[in-house]
């Protein structure tokens, strides 16, 4: 698949028919540590988690810090907990990878993260990207057992897709900026 296909059909996948196989995982990842790194260092480290009851607490704790933000609007409350719900559930049939880096070089793992999503789109597979902050952080490093002098960067689901992802036209989140609008020479202008 050309590069710009590639880039041009990505897409956030948040419902998986089936998990990638050990051998299209280890593909993306070392198509991800192709990317640079900060001064070269490649502190990059993947963990892909098989057993489901770390995948089920991963779910659940992606859920319950959806459910803890906090809204203006309590009649979003529905809304949030469907949104809830569905983060859950897309863990669901997918390929899970913990990324994780280097206390304090977390900028150079989004290259690496960014090569593994264009690779899977390549491999006919898609992905997803899972942050957790706070507290929720710690609790998915002690989960994963990630030691102290590492971070967890992300988790990626990955896998046969279920669904195309948002159309770039329709998505739920808002339209795309038109292309160029964010272009600017010698200087950002002034408002």
């Amino acid at each position: 698949m050309d590069l710009y296909d590639a880039i041009e059909k990505r897409r956030t996948i948040r419902v998986f028919k089936a998990g990638a196989t050990e051998e299209q995982l280890r593909k993306l990842i070392l198509a991800g540590t192709k990317a640079p790194s900060a001064l070269n260092k490649q502190l990059w480290e993947f963990i892909i988690v098989e057993d489901s009851s770390i995948i089920d607490r991963l779910a659940e704790l992606k859920y319950e810090q959806t459910m803890r933000t906090p809204l203006r609007d309590p009649a979003k409350r529905p809304k949030l907990e469907k949104a809830g719900v569905a983060q859950r559930e897309s863990f669901k049939n997918a390929s899970i990878v913990a990324v994780c880096n280097k206390v304090d070089w977390e900028r150079s793992l989004w290259l690496c993260i960014e090569n593994i999503s264009l690779a899977a789109v390549a491999e006919g597979l898609g992905s997803g990207i899972v942050l957790y902050w706070d507290e929720d952080k710690k609790t998915a490093e002690k989960l994963l057992e990630i030691p102290e002098d590492y971070e967890l960067t992300a988790v990626l689901k990955i896998g046969v897709p279920g669904e195309e992802g948002y159309a770039r036209d329709q998505n739920p989140f808002g339209p795309r900026r038109p292309d160029f609008s964010w272009l600017h020479k010698n200087r950002f202008p002034a408002k």
